[in-house]
């Protein structure tokens, strides 16, 4: 019988989550191989001091994800199937090795505090009250009681003007950002002109490039997009203002003035990506754009740092016009989201527990950053961090001939979340995410990420 060897965070909660978390990721190392048998769930509640509920609840989720298998008389042990795949005459895929322990992405939340119990009440609630009718193809905009549900939301934490009516459900940013700029090359009847923040994140360019945009990179300095660099002929512009990926600085009111004011004067359209507007920590909320501007302004936000990427749940609040436009390209497109997951989001978040779940996520991303500053602090003092007061990641500037990428290699090593962000107008830099990795593992982290780099990456 295994013996797990498993940290648990009680102070975090989500501890099913945890458990879950930590054996999925033995079984994906190869720590535990196929046929394992694992403690009893008595046996380990009882090692690791908790109810044997929350232990059930573990191996029930991993049973149902196929990385365990349990049968009566037999135990549980690790299915066959699960764990390090190797493909015949092909060499094993040694990117996988360097991945960091506690998720791929930097900006990736930590999945395993999802709030499974409220998701699942506000499913059963949902299935039993929803209409039969409700389950049949609907508004490829949303259905009208999310749309509700968001537009009085982002009106009361974000400062938002918008109506049920400028509101469209998509799969996240992305595709909202992509649809938008999609209906305006179909308005214009050629592809625009899409100027972007450098540096920026390189994963979205592709698919606004995809869907009709010329980029043109324009700076970003301590106050955020320089907007006496923008280009004259530029039909859009996307911004991050409340949290800039990935330096972190916020929009300064000089700038968000100039920025409607360039708008209003060009007839540009503003894409205001709401970027970790859920996650601030050491300053006082700051509006959107789009409440300053609605007639001008698009704002595009999702759930997936809140609750998590895989629900492929996003909006954006838009000018009447360009929502018609948005709306009508998603019935031509893929004919809307899932509406039981729509039904759930607006439950969530008509009953509270939307929000009460972002105050326990603040709390715990906080400890989280607090604990990853004070480590590369102590051990890495040569590291400026900076854009630390919201979101889910750290950014580090790397000057003096260092090397990002080996920068980057060590701290995946070291088992953090890192990766390199170039820029067409300055250096590069480091971005690091604690969001996964728990605080009482950071100093651990940070020691071995010092060994990495001492007389190896530094310039």
């Amino acid at each position: 019988m295994a013996d797990l060897h498993l940290m648990v965070d009680r102070a975090a909660g989500g501890l099913a989550g945890q458990i879950a978390r930590e054996v999925r990721e033995a079984v994906r190392s190869g720590r535990l191989v196929p046929g394992v048998r694992l403690p009893a769930t008595r046996d380990l509640a009882r090692d690791l001091g908790l109810s044997r509920g929350v232990v059930v609840e573990a191996y029930e989720q991993l049973v149902a994800e196929g990385v365990l298998e349990s049968r009566t008389g037999a135990g549980t042990r690790v299915a066959a199937g699960a764990g390090r795949q190797a493909v015949p005459g092909r060499p094993g895929d040694e990117r996988e090795s360097c991945w960091p322990h506690y998720g791929h992405r930097p900006t990736s939340p930590d999945l395993g505090l999802f709030p499974r119990q409220a998701w699942l009440a506000a499913v059963r609630h949902v299935l039993a009250t929803l209409p039969n009718d409700a389950l049949d193809y609907g508004d490829p905009g949303g259905v009208p009681v999310l749309r509700r549900e968001l537009a009085a939301y982002l009106g009361r934490v974000r400062a938002a003007d918008a109506s049920p009516d400028d509101v469209v459900v998509v799969t996240g940013v992305a595709q909202g950002l992509s649809l938008v700029v999609q209906a305006l090359a179909r308005d214009r009847g050629r592809g625009i002109v899409l100027a972007v923040e450098d540096p920026t994140s390189a994963r979205q360019l592709p698919l606004l490039r995809r869907a009709g945009a010329d980029i043109v990179p324009v700076p970003v300095d301590s106050e955020g997009i320089v907007v006496g660099a923008l280009p004259g002929d530029a039909d859009a512009v996307v911004v991050t203002p409340a949290h800039q990926y990935p330096t972190g600085v916020v929009l300064s009111p000089a700038r968000r003035a100039a920025l409607v004011d360039w708008a209003a004067r060009t007839g540009a359209l503003v894409l205001e990506d709401d970027y970790d507007a859920e996650f601030r920590f050491d300053r006082d909320p700051v509006g959107c754009l789009q409440g300053l501007a609605p007639d001008r302004v698009v704002l595009a936000g999702s759930v997936s740092k809140a609750l998590a990427p895989g629900l492929r749940l996003g909006w954006i609040a838009a000018p009447p016009r360009v929502a018609r436009a948005v709306r009508r390209a998603r019935g031509e497109f893929d004919l809307g989201s899932p509406v039981i997951d729509q039904y759930v989001l607006a439950h969530l978040i008509d009953g509270g527990a939307y929000d009460r779940h972002l105050r326990r996520m603040r709390r715990e991303y906080r400890r989280r950053r607090d604990a990853l500053v004070g480590a590369l602090a102590e051990d890495l003092p040569w590291m400026n961090v900076r854009g630390i007061s919201a979101g889910l990641h750290l950014y580090a500037e790397v000057n003096d001939g260092g090397d990002p990428s080996g920068l980057a290699e060590a701290a995946r090593a070291a088992g953090l979340s890192a990766e390199v962000v170039t820029s067409a107008h300055g250096s590069p830099g480091l971005v690091l995410g604690f969001a996964r990795l728990p605080a009482h593992r950071v100093a651990e982290a940070v020691r071995a990420l010092a060994g990495n780099v001492e007389g190896d990456v530094r310039g």
